[in-house]
């Protein structure tokens, strides 16, 4: 435990990528990138929970007394929570980063020199992955501070890494999907209608599924990565097991030991494998218990995405007096808006009636966490609006 630790709260940019640099080849400290816009009252406690030795930012780097010194193979901490709750901060080694920058370069079929495009925040590790497998493959990426459609289509970059709205969004703005080497879909699940006309249009799309605690994406379209195994444990949970997996959370050896079964890290999504391939289910915190009933929101959801009259789609389970939780869908209308009549009767085409949506808010557009996943908690709690 001798290495120093440094909180990095810097945009995207040159400065930002250079110390990733140093992390990762270890003549630089271990960096933890936050997002330079925290407010205080968020910053606070994460800079509780990490203690780090000093803190960067664009003025330049402070000392700050207390700092923990970590794992002398740790180059990146990741800060999954803060707004709710106590901060956990995922500990990252330099090798396990590696292998999941080359594991994905092998599966994707990136050419020598191929550059890569970060659009997507560089406190999630989804962003910093970008960067990591552009240092392992020796170009400089493109980095943009935040997405534009018009800027990253107009970017001359080879692969990219995007959430579902984002590639919408791209797709919406008329670009040219086909002169991607790959387009890396994570964040969310996708919706099948999206995916099949991205990939109409040309692009090379694959999906990803991973988190944090696996180096970001280790399982492509279903497949686990090079080095990378996954199960589904009798209680219906996705398990994860290979050289991706994080060393533990930061300062919380009672939190890594409650999320780890000997070598394999027990997630928090339900999951099936079939024929070898991983389909995942949805999150645990997702299942809506409406009348006794459990319903999987994101099975829901993926039932509903099939929708012609469906361009987007959350699925939450909001308070009832009467069933507990009633199944609500939140949902972006395609041309026409739907029904909550003609919806109810698609998902009870194919799935149980109880898991029919029982209520149905039109909206604009789906509200985003900075990571690009749905703000479930805000959609849970917002007062709907009828059609």
């Amino acid at each position: 435990m001798s290495r120093p630790v440094h909180a990095l709260l810097l945009p995207p940019g040159p400065r930002l990528y250079e110390a990733l640099r140093t992390a990762l080849d270890g003549t630089g400290p271990a960096i933890c990138p936050l997002a330079p816009d925290l407010p205080g009252a968020t910053l606070a406690p994460l800079l509780a929970a990490l203690a780090p030795d000093a803190v960067e930012t664009a003025a330049g780097v402070r000392a700050r007394p207390g700092g923990i010194p970590a794992a002398d193979g740790t180059a990146v901490l990741i800060a999954t929570s803060g707004s709710t709750g106590t901060p956990k901060i995922v500990e990252l080694g330099a090798a396990a980063l590696r292998h999941s920058a080359r594991a994905t370069l092998t599966r994707i079929g990136a050419g020598p020199g191929d550059r890569w495009l970060c659009c997507l925040p560089t406190s999630h590790i989804a962003g910093i992955q970008v960067l990591v497998r552009s240092l392992t493959a020796g170009t400089d990426p493109v980095i943009h501070a935040r997405f534009d459609a018009a800027a990253v289509a107009a970017a001359e970059a080879r692969h990219l890494s995007v959430v579902p709205t984002q590639l919408r969004r791209l797709m919406d703005a008329g670009t040219d999907l086909a002169r991607y080497g790959s387009i890396l879909l994570g964040g969310a699940a996708a919706p099948a209608g999206l995916l099949a006309a991205a990939r109409e249009r040309g692009g090379r799309v694959f999906t990803t599924y991973g988190m944090s605690e696996t180096c970001g994406g280790c399982v492509y379209d279903g497949v686990p990565l090079d080095g990378v195994r996954a199960e589904v444990g009798a209680d219906g949970r996705i398990r994860l097991a290979g050289p991706v997996l994080y060393a533990g959370y930061r300062l919380d050896p009672a939190a890594t030991a409650a999320a780890r079964d000997g070598e394999w890290f027990v997630t928090q999504d339900l999951g099936e494998l079939s024929g070898g391939q991983l389909r995942v289910r949805g999150r645990i915190d997702d299942v809506i218990n409406t009348g006794g009933e459990k319903v999987v929101a994101g099975e829901v959801a993926a039932v509903l995405s099939r929708h012609p009259s469906v361009k987007d789609v959350v699925v939450v389970g909001r308070p009832d007096a009467e069933w507990g939780e009633r199944v609500t869908a939140v949902v972006v209308p395609a041309h026409d808006a739907p029904s909550l009549a003609g919806l109810r009767a698609w998902v009870r085409e194919s799935m149980p009636p109880h898991a029919a949506p029982r209520e149905l808010d039109l909206v604009a557009e789906i509200p985003l966490l900075a990571s690009g996943k749905p703000d479930r908690e805000r959609l849970r709690s917002v007062e709907p609006k009828h059609p």
